[in-house]
This record gives C-alpha cells, sequence and structure tokens, in this order.
C-alpha cells in the first residue's frame, strides 16, 4: 500500500543550501532516515525518468553487471522517486530501475519524497556527475539547462556542484561546437580535449574539416593544437589575460590542474590540494592521473 509522502526534512533542506551537494550523502540521509514503512514496492511500469536526466546513453555492459547482480542479489538499496499526476518519476537510481527491469522484475523498493523542480535538477545531474561520468556534450547541456532554469551564474554553478569555474567555462564551451561536431564528441570519436580546442575556432567548415582530419589520421590533442594555432584559422575566442591582485608563482600550473581534473586545485606552502567532493568523484580523478592504488 502506498504511504503518505514525505518532504524533504529539515536535514536534507540543509545539504541543498550547502555549497556542494554530495548525492551519496543525500541518499544516506534518505534512506537511513526512512522507516521501513516508507519504503515501498513501486511496480516498474509506473516509473518515469526524471525530466532533467542529461545522460541519454547508458552503458549496456555495465547495465548487464547490475542486472546480473540484482538477480543473485536483489536490489541493495531502494530508489527514489517522486509522485505525479501520471506515476512516479526516478529521482535517483535509474540505473537501477533499468536493470531491474531487465532481469524481469515488476516492482522495485522505493522511498517517496517532495522535490522542487530545481531539487531534481540538481540530483539528476550530481548522480551522474559523481557516479558516473557524463559524455562532455551532456555534461555541458545539463550545465546550460541549470544556468538558465536555476538564474545562477557560472561561478555559483561551480561552487554548488564542487568543479572549478574554468571547468565550467570549458565544457560550456563546447556548445559553440558545429551539431556534427558534437555528435562525433557524444559517441567518443573526438575526446574532451579535441573538442576544447576546436571550440575556438570561429569558421564552422574549418572546425568540421579539422574534426574529420582528428579522426582519419588520429590526431593526438597536441597535434591538433598545432595545426590550429595557424593564422588561417580564426579564433572565435580571445586569449586574454587575466590580472591578479595576488601574485601566484603557479597559477598557470593551478589553471591547468583545474582544467585536467575537473575540479578546484591549490597550490601553496608546497602542496597541491586537489578537492573532491565524494568517493566517487575521489575516484574520478585518480582514474584521471592514473594512480595505482
Amino acid at each position: 500500500m502506498e504511504t503518505k509522502r514525505k518532504a524533504l526534512g529539515k536535514g536534507l533542506e540543509q545539504l541543498f543550501s550547502s555549497e556542494a551537494l554530495d548525492i551519496d550523502q543525500l541518499e544516506k540521509e534518505i534512506v537511513g532516515n526512512a522507516s521501513q514503512e516508507e519504503i515501498v514496492n513501486i511496480r516498474i511500469d509506473m516509473l518515469r525518468s526524471n525530466p532533467y536526466q542529461p545522460r541519454k546513453k547508458f552503458d549496456e555492459s555495465a547495465l548487464m553487471e547490475l542486472r546480473d547482480s540484482i538477480i543473485e542479489h536483489g536490489v541493495f538499496q531502494p530508489i527514489i522517486i517522486k509522485k505525479t499526476i501520471k506515476g512516479y518519476e526516478i529521482i535517483a537510481g535509474e540505473r537501477r530501475v533499468k536493470a531491474s527491469k531487465m532481469a524481469g522484475l515488476e516492482t522495485i523498493p522505493a522511498i517517496i519524497r517532495d522535490f522542487t523542480d530545481e531539487q531534481m535538477m540538481e540530483i539528476a545531474l550530481l548522480e551522474n556527475l559523481q557516479r558516473e561520468n557524463l559524455n562532455a556534450i551532456e555534461e555541458a547541456k545539463a550545465y546550460e539547462n541549470l544556468i538558465n532554469k536555476l538564474d545562477i551564474t557560472q561561478d555559483a554553478l561551480a561552487k554548488k556542484i564542487g568543479k572549478s569555474r574554468s571547468h565550467i567555462t570549458n565544457i560550456l564551451g563546447l556548445l559553440r561546437l558545429p551539431k556534427e561536431v558534437q555528435e562525433m564528441v557524444l559517441y567518443n570519436k573526438i575526446s574532451m580535449g579535441h573538442a576544447r580546442v576546436l571550440s575556438k575556432i570561429e569558421d564552422e567548415e574549418q572546425v568540421i574539416s579539422l574534426a574529420n582530419n582528428v579522426i582519419n589520421n588520429r590526431l593526438s590533442v597536441r597535434e591538433l593544437e598545432d595545426k590550429s594555432n595557424n593564422n588561417v584559422f580564426k579564433r572565435k575566442v580571445a586569449i586574454v589575460k587575466r590580472k591578479t591582485n595576488r601574485p601566484n608563482e603557479y597559477k598557470y600550473i593551478e589553471e591547468a590542474l583545474e582544467e585536467k581534473l575537473g575540479t578546484k586545485v591549490k597550490i601553496k606552502e608546497n602542496k597541491i590540494e586537489i578537492s573532491f567532493v565524494s568517493i566517487n568523484d575521489l575516484n574520478r580523478i585518480i582514474e584521471i592521473i592514473n594512480a595505482n592504488i
């Protein structure tokens, strides 16, 4: 039997009002504070995706692994949903829903909570950013959506999701690419590094030609940079060196690391400080630096 819907509560409201929201902590709070009666079995055919879900493609092999785990052990953690006129919208746990459906389940354990549209957008984006890396184009569109819907600045968004401002700016710059080249990024035909270089070139035909050159000749990012530095290519974005009141001999290194890692980096007192918002975000950074742990 369906239980009465429950509002977020003080603890979760505090999480949403903090600078950086941790999706793992959010789910931990909801599941940990839910009574046994609040965990209900919901028919899978009554569930709809979060309308703000940025991910368009799901890793089929990862879904198959999750399906096999569900067949053997069941659904380990309830999903979180919101009641709507047409049924329920998935707030967190869409992969569990898809894998459960593949496993032949008709119902799935769930906790019903009330969320605002803004909170649903934040959760959908952060679940993918912190647990599964979004494709760069999906990430860019999600950032653009949040900025427009929440009417916030890039700085405010960077603080809220625990990323560097330069990372936000670079990712959003990919939306200037021709649709054809965005598709190449979406389907991993060219890398984020290639796309970032191409996004700074003005002529769309030249961008498309260079993108095809990258694919056909397997150009590295450095080789693409060398080609794009030719005066033939007019820059869409002028490179302006920003003045700073605080001298920092390591500023250029901080910016390079922030761009590489997609998070805030500070160098001071002969130490490098790398920020992360969750254990999954830390694992993402470890994979990028290829640390053998």
